[in-house]
């Protein structure tokens, strides 16, 4: 009898663990920076506790469960905080909040429950072909789960190597190539002890593939430099406004909204520097419903000076037609400039057939939004073309990737304008924060981001922040950035084929690693 079988009941609560510690990988819960080393240790005890049930024998629902109970573990604990925009300020009763973030979670988790049961049951037996293999099929969850029914990567695993060597394959790779092959590593060292007939063969792989490792990104830096032509675009100075004004007080009117319009209206008439932003619905009124002549004074006062100003706020085109929007008022404009939210957010801007009683449970100012095109224009400021996208629009680097098709017309400034007051004083920032770093990596593009309460930071090409507001405080941030040219090699296949060279690798490798030799149990 094995010494370990009479702890074979505590196995779920391995896999819990390991889930929370994915979770905490992220942006752990006692300073908010990634923690590569932790994402690591925590993929690696879930491939060892995976690969103990396929030495078990263990069959494809078992294994589901297990798998389930790892990736429920890891979303809740990476999304726990949408409870709060649910419970505090949409009026749900707790118990339903807390089932729905479970709700949502489990549905997500299906995806990976089905990857380990298919590790589990098809994986070959070489740990070199068996580490690959689960690379292939935890990718292939990270897309699925990033893409269907409009998709929810948030906390994908990627997201723990913004600080950390992965992160040089960010340009090449983007956040799921990195997460692939962070997953290839840490299957490895959880595999390694595994009976292997070649020895041999196992060492040459992985001196082969350390070497790669390590020589990829230094090569990867001078083609950056050189073949992609990345280059300077320029500086440009900015002041992003973050006004505080708290989500339970923000659409009430003689409140949140007069405050809002007051401390907005000021900074906008105040502001010296050449291009000033304001985060997400900082007016959050309709055009209409503001104060007589307010939006044509802050009209006047950028068309007929040395400035320009992105304001966001709800817009509509006709009754019943609303959109998320950011209006750009700048000198020799025939109209605004005008950038549309284009992925939205499910039960917060459009709601899923069938759902409707869901949302009429909670007290939130919500409704059916109309989506913008997937590569609009850019405005063009000061010799800068600059890239708008709206709350978690960053979340989706291969959509922010179409606008790179032409060199010559693709963004040399990325901006994201939030308002995660929603979510409160909560890991969510941190979370938002590095999702933000993690796309400036990919394009290698300055990030500026404007939000209501944090984090309001400036980004340069690396990833770094460079300049940072207080969180939780009214204020105005004042950065330089400069712009930067060129194509990194994920920009330009992402802009031109999407994900899909992505999902053919996992699912052709795969379903070749998948095959099981003549003779062999299956």
């Amino acid at each position: 009898m094995s010494p370990l079988r009479g702890f074979a009941g505590l196995r779920p609560l391995g896999f819990v663990l390991a889930g929370l510690a994915q979770a905490a990988s992220i942006a752990s819960p006692w300073d908010g920076q990634p923690q590569p080393w932790l994402q690591w240790l925590s993929l690696a005890a879930f491939v060892v506790l995976l690969d103990g049930l396929r030495a078990r024998g263990a069959g494809w629902l078992r294994a589901a469960w297990h798998g389930w109970l790892f990736a429920t573990a890891w979303l809740v604990g990476s999304f726990w905080w949408l409870f709060i925009s649910m419970n505090t300020y949409g009026g749900l009763p707790a118990p339903l909040a807390a089932l729905a973030v479970l709700a949502l979670a489990g549905a997500l988790s299906l995806y990976y429950a089905v990857a380990a049961a298919v590790f589990v049951r098809r994986s070959p037996d070489p740990p070199v072909r068996a580490a690959l293999f689960f690379a292939l099929m935890w990718t292939l969850a990270e897309l699925v789960r990033g893409s269907w029914f409009t998709g929810f990567p948030w906390g994908a695993g990627g997201y723990a190597h913004l600080d950390g060597p992965l992160a040089a394959y960010a340009p090449w790779l983007g956040v799921y190539g990195v997460g692939a092959v962070s997953a290839w590593l840490a299957a490895v060292a959880a595999l390694a002890p595994r009976r292997n007939r070649k020895p041999r063969g196992l060492h040459l792989a992985g001196a082969a593939v350390i070497a790669l490792l390590a020589l990829l990104p230094l090569a990867g830096n001078a083609w950056l430099n050189r073949a992609g032509g990345q280059s300077s675009a320029g500086a440009l100075r900015v002041a992003l406004l973050q006004g505080n004004i708290p989500q339970d007080e923000k659409f009430i009117p003689g409140t949140g909204v007069a405050t809002a319009l007051r401390w907005y209206g000021e900074q906008l008439q105040a502001a010296t520097a050449p291009l000033v932003v304001t985060p997400e619905t900082a007016l959050p009124l309709l055009p209409r419903q503001l104060p007589p002549g307010y939006l044509e004074t802050i009209a006047q006062r950028y068309t007929q000076g040395r400035q320009a100003a992105l304001i966001s706020l709800p817009f509509e085109d006709r009754p019943g037609a609303y959109s998320n929007t950011v209006l750009a008022f700048a000198p020799g404009q025939a109209q605004p400039y005008r950038y549309d939210k284009h992925h939205l957010v499910p039960f917060g801007e459009f709601i899923p057939p069938g759902f409707r009683w869901f949302i009429d449970l909670m007290n939130i100012p919500l409704g059916d939004f109309q989506r913008g095109g997937l590569d609009q224009p850019r405005f063009e400021w000061q010799g800068q073309r600059i890239a708008p996208n709206i709350c978690y629009e960053d979340l989706f680097g291969d959509e922010i990737g179409a606008g790179f098709r032409d060199a010559a017309q693709a963004p040399t400034v990325l901006l994201n304008v939030s308002n995660i007051a929603w979510f409160g004083n909560t890991v969510a920032i941190d979370q938002h924060l590095g999702i933000s770093r993690m796309r400036a990596l990919e394009f290698q593009r300055p990030m500026l981001r404007a939000t209501n309460t944090g984090a309001t930071v400036a980004i340069d090409h690396r990833g770094r922040v460079t300049h940072e507001l207080p969180r939780h405080t009214r204020g105005v941030l004042e950065a330089e950035v400069e712009g930067r040219t060129g194509l990194t090699p994920f920009a330009w296949w992402v802009s031109r084929f999407g994900l899909w060279p992505l999902w053919g690798l996992c699912l052709l490798g795969g379903a070749v690693l998948a095959r099981r030799r003549p003779g062999r149990p299956g």
